[in-house]
């Protein structure tokens, strides 16, 4: 247990009442903490019939407008996020016995973001972005190798441009969870709700 741990549990009125300074805090101690990709996310997606799907991404900013991350906009994730556009990410520390849910709309990046983001990414990884066709049935692992030879060798000099079927997302959260384990399964829950352009804090029974 944290310092700040003790005194949000003995006095929850020290508890933030912005959820980003209490993320913002939390990441902190997760980067110095956890052995490997703190900013590690599940992020949970679902058809608009209702049917879930779940896989990891990282993020990648964070501000009070929302969470970022990017991908394929024509896997699966992309896909179901262009019919239903609501999501959740759940960050899990377990070196630190800690978790935090984020629920809310998503929005696709605007070109320049996403592309001063793509600008940032390792040459290898650029080449990529194009090479995979994400969430797409693969025969051989051949076919991808091949691709990645087509596209080093038309990239072979100068910048890579982004490709327009690949930026990013924002998650705005609507409403954000944070999880703190504790003795004898009474663990610390405190919800924050979007309220009026501001957030309702509510203390949870574990």
């Amino acid at each position: 247990m944290t310092s700040s741990d003790l005194k949000e549990s003995q006095d929850p009125e020290l508890a933030s009442q912005d959820p980003l300074e209490k993320f913002t805090r939390w990441m902190k101690d997760a980067e110095g903490s956890e052995p490997s990709l703190p900013n590690a996310a599940s992020l949970a997606t679902a058809t608009p019939d209702g049917r879930p799907s779940l896989r990891m991404v990282l993020l990648k900013e964070y501000g009070a407008d929302g969470f970022v991350f990017y991908t394929n906009l024509e896997s699966r994730k992309g896909e179901e996020l262009a019919a239903n556009p609501r999501a959740a990410m759940c960050f899990h520390w377990k070196s630190l016995t800690r978790q935090v849910r984020v629920e809310g709309t998503v929005e696709v990046l605007d070109d320049g973001e996403a592309d001063a983001y793509f600008a940032t990414r390792d040459r290898e990884s650029k080449i990529g972005a194009w090479a995979s066709r994400q969430s797409q049935p693969l025969q051989r692992r051949f076919e991808l190798e091949r691709e990645v030879a087509k596209y080093a060798a038309k990239y072979v000099i100068g910048d890579i441009p982004r490709p327009n079927f690949w930026s990013g997302y924002r998650l705005k959260p609507v409403r954000v969870e944070f999880w703190s384990q504790r003795p004898f399964r009474l663990h610390d829950r405190l919800q924050f709700d979007r309220m009026d352009g501001g957030w309702r804090l509510t203390k949870l029974y574990p």
